[in-house]
């Protein structure tokens, strides 16, 4: 039986260098001064150097990576058809702008298809058996929320104990498959406050591409990290390999595992309260394992996704025959795949083959011609998939979005509903951007801020880091 999106929801390397301003590492073309300094060249970012740009004022944007995108990343080059290597899905068709923006720039995109599908072991679910889940599935939601409006606990604590032989898959939907991590690391009120996502929308080019079409134009200076952050009440000094750029505000995009780890430095220390915000929002782990087979092996329709009834946490989640190919990606996520990826990209692919064998049989993964596995934890300028917070932790969105003085951070961390999504990091940025906007109006001289003092050399450089937020990092939300 199919089941609809909306219900299942509701119940619980070329890569895309987009042309924009780019000013390599060490030219002496980029600025040494702009109204408003952006890290990081994600969704968050874009959305806001748009936003700064169409009130007329100047502003950089630093990405520390080779291409514009964040979590938004799409390989146009190892598949027959663009593979999204991180955020694949936008939400709220009604109300999400990125979508009009999308169609906007030439790019198609259009709801994924409505219904997935149920496996138990080597046969698809039957009707009774789905139904089954589905209601198993409310009655979780319902306890997540209940709980949560008692006290900031675990999920995995608010979790009914009758769930019996589905308690795995939906400790799997809602936890690792939602948002990267497993139950017993997840705020019920975090969950119970996300905005329902209550459909999916791909872009056929991918949605890396459709971030670097939008950010076409802008001025981005590319694998440009950011490496050092002075700031004052009044401005700001930003230090790259490239120079030192003086401004009056910046936006800080980068993710909250990069701002928790210190990897990018700032003089004056973040106030405690904001770094002790980010480590209540670390990023969980979702991988996509992509496997090129020969043929429509799995006897599977276009864009087919289907989750299995499983026993364990050594489950996953499939799309078959993207886009009418025989490119098939197989998701890891939470603890589970945390485990594997650090594994390596070998591990991955092997585990994928494997679980495919195990519900279609061996022959349908005998002959894959080609092979490929995302490994987010080890990307330093991002060390993760998307934020969660931690039980006791979901005040942690509002205090992380708070201003400091000319800083201002976003990202979908910052979004206290729509976090998690490529839909909230682009807010967040436009949120930042008209706060940024706001103080600059404010400040009594419209000349652009004067260099600020430079410190002492110091013996060796610290290690840069720009933003990668990018939906930021937009697999399905649980609702």
């Amino acid at each position: 039986m199919t089941m609809s999106r909306r219900e299942f929801l509701s119940a619980s390397a070329a890569l895309t260098l987009l042309p924009a301003l780019r000013w390599p590492a060490g030219a002496a073309a980029l600025p040494r001064e702009a109204d408003v300094v952006v890290i990081g060249a994600g969704c968050a970012g874009i959305a806001a150097a748009r936003r700064i740009v169409a009130a007329g004022r100047k502003v950089i944007v630093l990405e520390a990576g080779r291409q514009i995108g964040g979590r938004c990343l799409t390989d146009n080059a190892s598949f027959e058809v663009p593979f999204d290597r991180g955020a694949r899905w936008l939400h709220n068709p009604d109300s999400n702008p990125l979508i009009k923006l999308g169609r906007g720039v030439g790019l198609d995109v259009a709801p994924a298809p409505p219904g997935q599908k149920l496996r138990i072991g080597r046969r698809n679910a039957r009707p009774s058996e789905t139904e089954d889940l589905l209601a198993s599935l409310v009655r979780a939601n319902r306890a997540i929320d209940d709980a949560a409006r008692k006290a900031d606990l675990s999920c995995a604590a608010a979790l009914p104990k009758d769930l019996g032989d589905w308690a795995a898959t939906i400790e799997f939907l809602l936890g690792p498959y939602a948002t990267g991590k497993d139950l017993k690391d997840l705020s019920a009120l975090d969950q119970f406050r996300a905005q329902d996502r209550n459909a999916m929308v791909a872009c056929r080019q991918g949605l890396g591409s459709m971030i670097g079409k939008l950010g076409e134009g802008l001025p981005v200076a590319l694998s440009t990290p950011a490496t050092r952050i002075t700031w004052s009440g009044r401005e700001v000094g930003v230090e790259t390999p490239a120079g030192r750029i003086a401004a009056r505000a910046a936006i800080i995009t980068v993710s909250s595992n990069v701002l928790a780890s210190g990897a990018l430095k700032f003089s004056p220390e973040l106030p405690k309260r904001q770094l002790d915000a980010a480590a209540k929002l670390t990023l969980g782990s979702y991988d996509h394992v992509a496997l090129l087979l020969a043929g429509n092996s799995l006897g599977l329709p276009k864009d087919e996704i289907m989750i299995e009834q499983s026993s364990d946490a050594r489950t996953a989640f499939l799309v078959a025959n993207m886009a009418g190919s025989s490119l098939c990606t197989v998701d890891v996520a939470g603890g589970f795949g945390r485990d594997l990826s650090a594994q390596g990209e070998a591990a991955m692919i092997d585990f994928a083959k494997e679980w495919l064998g195990k519900l279609f049989g061996s022959d349908a993964v005998a002959d894959v011609k080609q092979a490929a596995a995302t490994r987010w934890n080890e990307m330093p300028h991002v060390q993760g998939a998307m934020s969660a917070a931690v039980p006791g932790g979901q005040f942690a969105r509002r205090v992380l979005a708070e201003p400091m003085g000319p800083l201002y951070l976003a990202g979908e961390a910052t979004h206290e509903t729509l976090w998690g999504t490529v839909d909230g990091a682009w807010e967040s940025g436009e949120r930042a951007a008209d706060a940024a906007l706001k103080r600059l109006a404010g400040l009594k001289s419209d000349e652009p801020a004067q260099p600020a003092p430079r410190k002492p050399k110091k013996p060796r450089r610290e290690p840069g880091v720009s933003g990668a937020n990018a939906g930021d990092l937009s697999w399905p939300g649980r609702r």
